[in-house]
């Protein structure tokens, strides 16, 4: 089964670099504009993972990751960030996603993601109903 990521970035151009990447690597991908996007699309939290900007307007992609980990929800997350801070990191990673700072190079995303797909299939994630 081929994996179906979805990625939540209120910047089009990232989206849209992202989803030709990793569509050129065998993936699936899905863009969302918005965490609030995201939750209302049918299917959307069946994703096997999910690369989500930490500062977006509305609700951040830290907020989604734990939201979704309120409700049962445990999609391997990878959260990017423009904006770096130890702080946002180790919250992060205290949470288990991974995390990327902006500009990353193609390897280093796909290490990570290929690294987080293997966690998660290890957990048995469960999804959301929708």
């Amino acid at each position: 089964m081929v994996p179906q990521i979805a990625i939540v970035d209120d910047d089009q151009a990232v989206r849209d670099a992202l989803q030709r990447m990793l569509k050129s690597h065998g993936f699936i991908a899905e863009v969302f504009a918005s965490a609030e996007q995201f939750l209302v699309a049918p299917g959307a939290t069946r994703s096997s993972c999910l690369i989500l900007d930490i500062r977006m307007p509305g609700m951040t992609g830290l907020a989604l990751h734990q939201y979704l980990l309120s409700q049962g929800c445990r999609i391997p997350t990878i959260l990017i960030t423009a904006c770096p801070t130890s702080a946002e990191e180790e919250r992060a990673v205290a949470s288990g996603a991974a995390y990327l700072a902006k500009p990353f190079g193609e390897q280093e995303l796909l290490g990570t993601l290929h690294g987080a797909l293997a966690r998660g299939e290890e957990a048995a994630p469960e999804s959301l109903p929708g």
